[in-house]
């Protein structure tokens, strides 16, 4: 009894956000549909007319305008909704092409890559959010560590490099070499 009604009510709602809309190819009923990608209106002659059209538009609409002048061309930048989220991109699009990343560049800590000793060390994230530290020379150089660095040397092996871990009695100093791990005191 209460799953039917639950139907009932899933159906009620499904026919209250369909649109009374004809389908631009054959003038058929174009109805919610369900795929892979998320819900999409589809014509209800299909297989006869294969019209489809997402319903989640993440064509770049403009969000908020920024006020600031574009580098290319000097029109306004606006922040936009894309399919991959949030960028700064210029207000005449498709004239001007200039878009920009929302996050800013990576924070560079100025500590030397103790693995080759050519790159500095930069806060990154990963494709979860979390953060990070790795060598800029990557992919020559795939040196990375999970913690803060701290340039001081360890006193159990002499590796240059030292993280910042947070244990049960406080944040603590531990050696960054994966072969150590040493806790200085």
């Amino acid at each position: 009894m209460a799953g039917k009604v639950h139907d009932q009510l899933f159906d009620a709602h499904e026919h209250a956000l369909e649109q009374e809309e004809p389908c631009p190819t054959c003038g058929g009923q174009l109805q919610t549909r369900y795929g892979k990608r998320g819900p999409f209106l589809g014509c209800s002659n299909y297989p006869e007319c294969d019209f489809i059209r997402p319903q989640n538009q993440n064509d770049g609409h403009i969000v908020k305008h920024l006020g600031k002048p574009c580098p290319s061309c000097n029109s306004e930048l606006v922040l936009r909704q894309g399919r991959f989220g949030m960028f700064i991109g210029c207000a005449s699009f498709p004239d001007c092409q200039h878009i920009e990343p929302l996050e800013k560049k990576a924070d560079d800590t100025q500590i030397l890559c103790p693995d080759c000793h050519k790159g500095h060390l930069v806060q990154r994230k990963s494709r979860y959010g979390k953060v990070f530290f790795a060598c800029d020379q990557y992919p020559a150089c795939r040196f990375a560590v999970n913690n803060k660095p701290v340039a001081q040397q360890c006193e159990a092996c002499d590796f240059p490099l030292l993280v910042e871990k947070d244990f049960a009695t406080g944040i603590k100093l531990q050696c960054a070499d994966k072969k150590c791990h040493h806790i200085q005191q």
